[in-house]
Formats: C-alpha cells, structure tokens, sequence
C-alpha cells in the first residue's frame, strides 16, 4: 500500500503506461515494436521496486514487522528505480554514454559488437529482473535463470561427448543476446506482456468495477439456490464465470473464496475440502476462455495462430475440466452428507434481465476475434463497451476517477509478469545460443526408446516423462516461466514424435498451469488454505483430486491422433468422439476418486480400482481401449450395485434394525 509521493508517482507512471499500451494498438510507434517494448519495460520495471518490498532479513533475524504506514519503499528501493530507469532507456537515449549510446538505431548496429557501456548496462538490467523475479516470485525463478546462464557461460567446458555439451559462450555474448537480440530481454514473453496482457488485465479491472464480479457470483448462487448442493455448485460456477476475465488462479480463488466460504460453511463442508474445491475452481480462470493465463498468449505467437484458435483450442478441455469438478461436488455432497444451505438471492431470470448486460463485453471480444479483429483492438473494444455499459448500474458507473483506478489497477496487475517475461528472455536466448532444445529432446525421446522401441509405447513414455519433468518445473517457476521453459525443452521432443504442434503446445501449456495446483507448492490451494483457515497440506490434497482430470486430459490428445478431437480439431465426428468418451472418462474417474456412485451408493476398494483402470483406458481413443474401458466402468458399475444390494440385507437370524435402514 503506496501513499505520499511514491503512492503519486506509482499511479502517474501506471496511468503513462496504460495510456501508451492502449494508444499502441491503434498507433503503433514509429520506431518499431522493440522500440515500444524497451519504453513499456522503462515503465513498469521501476513500479516493481516501489510496489514489492524486498523482505530481505539476515539469517537468525526475526522478520521485519511493517504496519501500514511503513510499507513505503526504502532509499535502497528508490536507488532500483533509478538504475532500472538508466538501464531500460539507455538503448533509445540519443546522447554519447562514454563509448555507448547515440540512440536506438546506434544501439541496434552493434549487435555482436557491445562497447563496454553497452555491456555494464545489459549487466545491470540483468541483475535487476532477477532482483525483480525475487520480489513478485521468490528465489526459484532467479536460480533457474542463473542456472541457464551458467549452461551458458561453462557449457563449453563439457565433454564435447556429452549430448547437451556446446561451443561455449563468453560474456559479452551472453549479455548481448540477452540485452540487443530479439530472443532476449524484448522477445517473445515482454512483448506478449506488453502487447496482450496488460490490456486484458485494464480489462479485467474495469469489468469488476463495474459490478461484473458481483454479478457472476449472485448468478451462480442464484442458478443453484434450490439445490442440495447449491454451495458447492456456486463455487464452481462463480470460478467459472470469474475466471472468464480474471486468467489469475490464485486471485479468482481468493475472490469466489471471500463470498462463498460461508455458504460452504454451512453447508457442513470441512474447511479442507471447501478450500480444494475453491482452488480448484480457481486456476480454471487460467484455462477460460477468452482470458487464458499469459501462456496462450505466447502460444499463439510462437505457433503463428490467431488468439480465437488459442481459445478453440482451449474450448472442450475447459468444459471437461469443470465437468469433473462438479461430478467431485456432487459425489462428495452425497458421500459426506451436506446440508442444503440457504442462498438468499433472487430470481436468476431477474438478474440477467438487470444485469445480463456484463456478458455483453465478453461475447463482444469473441466475435471481434470471429470477423478478423486482432486481440488487441478486440479487448480494446470491450473497454469501451464495458465502460458504457457501466452507466447502467448507478452504483458502478466508470467515472473519469474509476477509470483511472482500473487503469492503475490493471498495470499494477501486470508488473509481476513483465519480470517473469522479461527474465524468461534468459532462458529463451541462452537455449537459442546453445542448441539445447534439440539436445534436450533428444535426451528425453532417448530416454523412452531405452525401455522400449515401439513407436507408440515410445510416445507414451515420453508424454508421460515430458508431464512429471513439467510438473517439477512448474512448482518450482510461475506459470509463464514454466510454459517457456517446457516449450523450448519438451515441445520439441513431442514434435519430433510426430505430435501436432497445437497438441504440444496445448500440452505444455496445460502442465504449465497445474503447478497451481500441485503439491508442495500449489499457489490457487495456499490462496485457498488462507480463506478457509483450513490445514495446508490437506487442503493441497483436496485440489489434487478435485483436478484430477486436468491431469489425464493433456495426455489424451498427444498420445493418439483421435485425441486432436478435444482441441477441435478434424471433422465433427472425431470431436464428437473425443468429447463424450472423455467426459465418461471424467465421471469414472470422480467415481473412483470420491469412492461414491451418484444414485446408487458408496463405491468399495474393489470397483474404484476398476473405475480408475476404466478412465485411464478411456483416454486412449481408439476403438478397442474405449470398449474394453467401457466395459471395465460397466463391472464396477455392477459391483457398487451388488455392494447396495448386500448392504441392504439384513444378516441372518437378526432382526431389521428400520433406524440403520432409515439411516
């Protein structure tokens, strides 16, 4: 919490920054697109310094107790700010730095020539990502890309036999890359983040200050008030409809947390699993169209597609995705004995004639994709219409002074991922200068051939390393950090197994979110945890199982072509196909996993190994696995029957108790 002359300075350089990302989109600088990425990155890698604190503390130190009052930055915070100032504009400062400067196009000629200003200030803005990855993301991201920079830097002193072995780099090589190259500092991530993200994050702001938040959950609760497991439901539909312009997993799941932990509350849930299905819900916002998380964007671009493919794509694992979700509420509303809680809202046809217009903006950015509107004019569009729309609701009007908040609100949304993009310019330049995508796929796809060489068996094994190597980077890495890495080590691994580049792509991106989601780091369930006040461990657990298909789903459609049918890609029959097996699939699993059949009764060790066979072998889509899997969920099916049947009985020579039959 900023005030005074930092609180000042923060919002006037938030409001420059959102104001130049939105001019851009219909007046693009002169100079170029890396010219506006070097200025956007002068813009906001300051306001990281002024917004974090940096929590340092020496060993055997108590930590440092702040109040509110003394959150403001520190002279060694302002010193950052300056330095961040000097080294971002120095590429585009028209005066003579010493041997260095003379502006940006002196700057772009000696590519491969550094002077050593060129090289101390490239050194500086090194550092400072780092420090600036430090404060919004913790020390693993800083040790990851000084781990590539070391590859970089030593690798030549590697066995020349070894596989991931290269040339060498020098320095000043690194630095340059990094500093003056298109797959450095301003490649792909920045500008993603420059160009997409920050204006959908201003869009996001601006449609929760206009009610829109308020209005998804009221919907949801409405929808399902008449229902034994409203509050479950709610939860899940609020993450759903939050998530849609949230693309924060941890954010949305400490939105829909604040107003329906108290329904889940009284509904009898335990704070454990009410925060697994809270986060759960939550990191869906990632995978919801038409906001996906930052990675989609960068999907997109690295593929060469349109943002409406991205979201095609992205389309029917969402559905599946909350699909399961909700056979999880229902299982466990019936399995754990939940109460009907009371939600005291109004008629939901009441509330989408009066407020129905917040959906207005969303559709509005889908069809502006459909007739060939680019993404950037397309979210620009919906904050103007979201803007007009707001003067419907007296309460949540965008004055001139909300406008700026969510224009604040926005930047100061994105001041997080602009480091993590800008600092993944290490990894993407050091592993562009070595080679190691290929070597790194080659040592995965030789991995699996060493067990075994069927073809198919070989792409299986490697979808099934390629998921656990990117599992254990994404608890270690944010999610966009963790997509580009997985991108540049394991999407070429699958390409060269023949896998479509929008299953790879889709694949990584899908490991890439769950590390939300996974134990020990799991972000959404630690957001949740703090919510419920439930045990964290636990709680981590919940989620696991409440995502469970999001798992199993990504493997699907690498491991066979039939699986493309969930990206919607191919006729209408093979994404028919693909759907509805993969939705049995889901439910055998949530059966399985929640050891209760809706309608029939509680599921024993027996039939849920075989349910969790039956969904397994479900999601090879082919003929013969799907019929054997469907048989396999129709046996366990029949012993959850037989088990009810026995249960039912009364033993022999004892009487019928009718409280344990009511019962």
């Amino acid at each position: 919490m900023l005030s005074g002359p930092a609180g000042l300075l923060l919002t006037t350089a938030a409001l420059a920054v959102g104001a130049l990302a939105l001019w851009q989109v219909f007046r693009p600088l002169s100079q170029g697109s890396k010219y506006y990425l070097i200025i956007f990155l002068a813009g906001v890698l300051p306001l990281v310094f002024l917004a974090y604190p940096a929590d340092l503390r020496l060993p055997g130190r108590p930590p440092i107790r702040r109040g509110r009052a003394s959150t403001g930055p520190t002279v060694s915070d302002w010193v950052l700010v300056a330095l961040a100032v000097a080294a971002c504009l120095y590429p585009v400062l028209p005066i003579r730095i010493g041997s260095g400067g003379g502006g940006y196009n002196a700057f772009l000629d000696r590519q491969g020539l550094l002077t050593p200003t060129d090289l101390v200030l490239g050194t500086l803005l090194l550092l400072l990502l780092l420090e600036a990855c430090r404060r919004t993301t913790g020390w693993i991201l800083p040790a990851v890309c000084l781990l590539f920079f070391g590859y970089g830097y030593y690798g030549g002193l590697l066995p020349q036999s070894w596989p991931v072995a290269h040339a060498g780099l020098d320095f000043s090589q690194l630095v340059d890359a990094f500093y003056n190259s298109d797959s450095g500092f301003y490649g792909t991530p920045l500008d993603v983040a420059a160009s997409y993200i920050v204006l959908f994050t201003i869009y996001g702001a601006a449609l929760e200050l206009s009610g829109a938040g308020r209005f998804f959950v009221e919907l949801s609760a409405a929808a399902f008030r008449r229902s034994r497991t409203a509050a479950g439901r709610t939860a899940v539909a609020s993450g759903f409809l939050l998530g849609t312009v949230s693309g924060s997993g941890a954010a949305t799941t400490v939105s829909i947390g604040a107003v329906t932990w108290p329904l889940l509350r009284r509904a009898g849930y335990p704070p454990e699993r009410a925060g697994g299905m809270l986060a759960a819900a939550g990191v869906g916002a990632i995978l919801s169209p038409p906001t996906l998380g930052a990675a989609a964007f960068i999907i997109a671009e690295y593929l060469g597609v349109s943002y409406l493919q991205v979201l095609g794509w992205a389309t029917v694992p969402t559905v599946l995705y909350y699909l399961g979700i909700m056979f999880a509420v229902e299982i466990d509303a019936r399995r754990s004995g939940v109460r009907p809680a009371v939600i005291d809202v109004g008629s939901p046809w009441r509330l989408l004639a009066r407020f129905g217009y917040h959906f207005a903006s969303l559709i509005a950015i889908i069809v502006f994709l459909a007739v060939g509107v680019s993404a950037t004019r397309a979210v620009v569009f919906a904050i103007l219409l979201t803007v007009a729309l707001s003067f419907l609701d007296r309460a949540h009007r965008l004055t001139p002074g909300r406008l700026v908040t969510a224009l604040v609100t926005g930047v100061r949304g994105v001041l997080a991922v602009t480091a993590v993009c800008a600092a993944a310019g290490i990894i993407t330049a050091t592993t562009t200068k070595t080679g190691l995508g290929p070597q790194a796929a080659a040592l995965l796809i030789g991995g699996a051939k060493a067990v075994t060489s069927d073809p198919t068996l070989v792409l299986v094994l490697t979808a099934l390393l390629a998921a656990v190597a990117l599992s254990l980077l994404g608890l270690a890495v944010p999610v966009t950090a963790s997509f580009v890495i997985g991108w540049v080590i394991v999407g070429p691994a699958l390409l060269d197994l023949g896998v479509a580049a929008p299953a790879a792509a889709m694949f990584v991106f899908y490991f890439a979110v769950l590390s939300e989601v996974s134990p020990p780091t799991a972000l959404a369930a630690v957001a949740a945890a703090a919510v419920t006040g439930g045990r964290l461990v636990p709680t981590m657990w919940q989620t696991l199982r409440y995502a469970l298909p999001a798992y199993l789903i990504p493997i699907a459609f690498v491991i066979t072509p039939a699986g493309l049918g969930l990206l919607g890609i191919g006729g209408v029959q093979r994404i028919a196909f693909a759907a509805v097996v993969t939705a049995l699939s889901v439910a055998v699993l949530a059966v399985a996993a929640g050891g209760w059949l809706p309608g029939v009764g509680r599921a024993g060790a027996p039939e849920r190994v075989l349910g969790a066979l039956a969904g397994v072998t479900l999601l090879w889509l082919e003929p013969v696995p799907v019929t054997v899997g469907a048989a396999l969920a129709a046996v366990a099916a029949a012993g959850v029957f037989i088990r009810r049947g026995s249960a039912s009985r009364p033993s022999s020579g004892s009487p019928a108790n009718p409280v344990e039959e009511q019962l």
